[in-house]
Protein backbone atom coordinates (compact mmCIF):
# COMPACT_ATOMS: atom_id res chain seq x y z
CA UNK A 1 0.00 0.00 0.00
CA UNK A 2 1.18 3.39 -1.03
CA UNK A 3 0.83 5.35 1.85
CA UNK A 4 2.04 2.41 4.72
CA UNK A 5 5.29 2.87 6.61
CA UNK A 6 6.05 -0.56 6.66
CA UNK A 7 5.36 -1.32 2.98
CA UNK A 8 7.98 1.91 2.22
CA UNK A 9 10.56 0.49 4.41
CA UNK A 10 10.12 -3.39 2.30
CA UNK A 11 10.57 -1.28 -0.64
CA UNK A 12 13.86 0.59 0.39
CA UNK A 13 11.98 4.39 0.01
CA UNK A 14 12.77 4.72 4.05
CA UNK A 15 15.77 3.14 5.31
CA UNK A 16 16.11 0.79 8.31
CA UNK A 17 18.57 -1.36 10.29
CA UNK A 18 17.57 -4.77 8.70
CA UNK A 19 19.30 -7.78 10.36
CA UNK A 20 17.21 -10.26 8.67
CA UNK A 21 15.13 -11.11 4.93
CA UNK A 22 13.80 -13.60 3.34
CA UNK A 23 10.95 -13.81 0.24
CA UNK A 24 7.85 -13.54 2.67
CA UNK A 25 9.48 -11.27 5.55
CA UNK A 26 11.82 -8.48 6.88
CA UNK A 27 13.18 -7.90 10.47
CA UNK A 28 14.17 -4.72 11.62
CA UNK A 29 15.58 -2.85 14.29
CA UNK A 30 12.63 -0.73 15.89
CA UNK A 31 13.66 3.28 15.87
CA UNK A 32 11.75 3.76 19.39
CA UNK A 33 12.82 0.82 21.23
CA UNK A 34 11.63 -0.21 24.59
CA UNK A 35 14.75 -1.55 25.12
CA UNK A 36 18.31 -2.43 23.42
CA UNK A 37 17.26 -4.93 20.06
CA UNK A 38 13.63 -4.16 20.34
CA UNK A 39 12.83 -5.28 16.80
CA UNK A 40 9.90 -5.84 14.11
CA UNK A 41 8.82 -8.68 12.23
CA UNK A 42 7.04 -7.92 9.48
CA UNK A 43 5.54 -9.97 6.15
CA UNK A 44 6.31 -8.24 3.27
CA UNK A 45 2.47 -8.89 1.76
CA UNK A 46 0.24 -5.89 3.27
CA UNK A 47 -2.18 -7.44 5.76
CA UNK A 48 -3.67 -5.22 8.39
CA UNK A 49 -3.91 -7.37 11.45
CA UNK A 50 -3.44 -10.78 12.59
CA UNK A 51 -7.51 -11.49 10.97
CA UNK A 52 -6.36 -10.81 7.75
CA UNK A 53 -3.45 -12.95 8.04
CA UNK A 54 -3.00 -16.21 5.97
CA UNK A 55 -2.31 -18.95 8.07
CA UNK A 56 0.10 -20.35 6.29
CA UNK A 57 2.45 -16.61 6.64
CA UNK A 58 1.10 -16.73 9.81
CA UNK A 59 2.44 -20.17 10.52
CA UNK A 60 5.63 -18.60 8.79
CA UNK A 61 5.64 -15.96 10.84
CA UNK A 62 5.83 -17.33 14.02
CA UNK A 63 8.54 -19.73 12.66
CA UNK A 64 10.41 -16.88 12.58
CA UNK A 65 9.88 -15.36 15.32
CA UNK A 66 11.40 -18.15 17.68
CA UNK A 67 14.91 -17.91 15.23
CA UNK A 68 14.80 -14.66 15.33
CA UNK A 69 14.35 -14.50 18.84
CA UNK A 70 17.30 -16.90 19.98
CA UNK A 71 19.25 -14.89 17.75
CA UNK A 72 18.61 -11.46 19.51
CA UNK A 73 18.99 -13.21 22.97
CA UNK A 74 22.19 -14.58 22.27
CA UNK A 75 23.73 -11.96 19.94
CA UNK A 76 23.16 -9.02 22.35
CA UNK A 77 23.25 -10.51 25.63
CA UNK A 78 19.94 -10.58 27.17
CA UNK A 79 18.04 -12.30 29.82
CA UNK A 80 14.65 -12.82 28.00
CA UNK A 81 12.44 -11.57 25.60
CA UNK A 82 9.00 -10.48 24.83
CA UNK A 83 6.72 -11.05 21.46
CA UNK A 84 4.15 -8.29 21.51
CA UNK A 85 1.57 -8.26 18.77
CA UNK A 86 -1.58 -5.97 18.80
CA UNK A 87 -4.90 -5.45 16.58
CA UNK A 88 -6.78 -2.78 15.91
CA UNK A 89 -6.63 1.19 17.82
CA UNK A 90 -8.28 -0.50 20.98
CA UNK A 91 -4.94 -2.69 21.49
CA UNK A 92 -2.76 0.31 20.70
CA UNK A 93 -1.59 -1.21 16.89
CA UNK A 94 -0.38 2.36 15.56
CA UNK A 95 0.57 1.15 12.13
CA UNK A 96 -2.11 -0.75 10.39
CA UNK A 97 0.45 -3.58 8.69
CA UNK A 98 0.86 -6.55 10.97
CA UNK A 99 3.72 -6.85 12.76
CA UNK A 100 5.54 -8.40 15.65
CA UNK A 101 7.10 -6.76 18.19
CA UNK A 102 10.65 -8.61 19.02
CA UNK A 103 11.81 -7.04 22.64
CA UNK A 104 15.17 -8.34 24.27
CA UNK A 105 14.64 -8.18 28.11
CA UNK A 106 17.72 -7.61 30.30
CA UNK A 107 17.74 -8.07 34.43
CA UNK A 108 17.24 -6.19 36.06
CA UNK A 109 15.21 -3.42 33.83
CA UNK A 110 12.64 -0.97 35.49
CA UNK A 111 9.62 -1.98 32.57
CA UNK A 112 6.68 -2.29 34.50
CA UNK A 113 4.01 -3.30 31.50
CA UNK A 114 4.40 -3.63 27.64
CA UNK A 115 2.97 0.25 26.90
CA UNK A 116 5.75 2.60 26.52
CA UNK A 117 5.81 6.13 25.43
CA UNK A 118 7.45 6.63 21.55
CA UNK A 119 10.99 8.25 21.68
CA UNK A 120 13.65 8.22 19.13
CA UNK A 121 16.58 5.61 20.36
CA UNK A 122 20.17 6.33 19.81
CA UNK A 123 20.37 5.41 16.03
CA UNK A 124 24.61 4.74 16.53
CA UNK A 125 23.37 2.53 19.03
CA UNK A 126 20.34 0.59 17.13
CA UNK A 127 22.84 0.13 13.84
CA UNK A 128 25.24 -1.28 16.19
CA UNK A 129 22.78 -3.62 17.70
CA UNK A 130 21.37 -4.70 14.53
CA UNK A 131 25.20 -5.37 13.38
CA UNK A 132 25.99 -7.61 16.31
CA UNK A 133 22.70 -9.93 15.51
CA UNK A 134 23.43 -9.64 12.27
CA UNK A 135 26.85 -11.64 13.23
CA UNK A 136 25.11 -13.69 15.33
CA UNK A 137 22.60 -15.17 12.65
Amino acid sequence: MSDCIFCKIIAGEIPSFRYFEDDQFLAFMDINPLTRGHSLLIPKAHHATIHDMPGDLLQGLILRAQRLSKVLVDSLGAKGINLMQSNGRAANQIIDHFHMHLIPRYAPDDIKGMAWELKPGDMDDIKKAADEVKAGM
